[in-house]
């Protein structure tokens, strides 16, 4: 009897390729795009208080009902949209920052300010958002991915201080503060994070913030441009003063 050949096993199908994303979907993705960047235009051509779903629907040609199947109320947007700038602005800072060793102090605190302000000018309208006049009666809810972003932006700027702190201790000449100080959250947020620092170490990320914001928002806002055309060395000048004011050369 002839010894049967046992028959040859299927051959393995190739996966089913990913679906390609719906027109539905797509067009809604692009309409929802669309919304966000009309809300940040009127609020740079209006003010805050522009940005309402009403004003949106007009520019975009949509009735009032139909933007609200996007964003249920103007608050759910301005949530969106505060949570989205402030995110990209710390992941392009952290970016600039972690591009340098940890030990070069004083070249992070330069690539975090230059980041900085370079996001700034990137994306006036989202830097007004943030850290402008705020929308009125809006309510930002606990919690959520603009908290988050927030939170790692403290914990950033925290940060950098922190590694400088054993130059820049000797340069204090106020050692007064109090964890009462400062805000309760600030307060708590520091001592878990860096349990080394002291008060008065809050109290100079505090100023080194402000120094890094204050030309950043008067270049945005416009209060520069009539009285120099290099603003650029000006910040850049400013931030060298800065970090030797921490005891780094740089």
């Amino acid at each position: 009897m002839e010894a049967r050949t046992p028959p040859s096993p299927p051959s393995p199908q190739p996966p089913n390729p990913p679906r390609p994303q719906n027109r539905r979907a797509r067009l809604r993705a692009e309409t929802t795009q669309e919304i966000k960047s009309v809300a940040l235009a009127l609020m740079s051509s209006g003010g805050p208080d522009a940005i309402t779903l009403r004003a949106i629907a007009r520019e975009m040609g949509m009735t009032a009902n139909a933007i609200y199947g996007y964003y249920a109320t103007r608050d759910d947007l301005v949530t969106t949209l505060i949570a989205e700038v402030y995110t990209s602005l710390v992941d392009v800072a952290e970016a600039a920052r972690d591009a340098l060793p940890a030990e070069d102090s004083a070249g992070r605190i330069l690539a975090w300010a230059t980041a900085f302000r370079q996001w700034a000018l990137d994306n006036p309208e989202g830097f007004r958002l943030v850290y402008g006049d705020p929308v009125p009666n809006y309510r930002p809810p606990e919690g959520g991915p603009a908290a988050e972003a927030a939170r790692r932006a403290c914990a950033g700027l925290t940060g950098l201080v922190a590694t400088a702190w054993p130059q820049a201790v000797a340069r204090q000449s106020d050692e007064s503060y109090e964890w009462s100080d400062f805000a309760p959250s600030l307060a708590a947020a520091v001592r878990e994070d860096f349990p080394d620092l002291p008060p008065v170490a809050v109290a100079l990320a505090l100023r080194v913030w402000g120094r890094m914001h204050g030309l950043v928002s008067l270049e945005i806002y416009g209060h520069l441009g009539g009285q120099t055309g290099a603003p650029e060395k000006i910040y850049r000048a400013e931030m060298l003063d800065l970090v030797r004011s921490l005891g780094l050369s740089a």
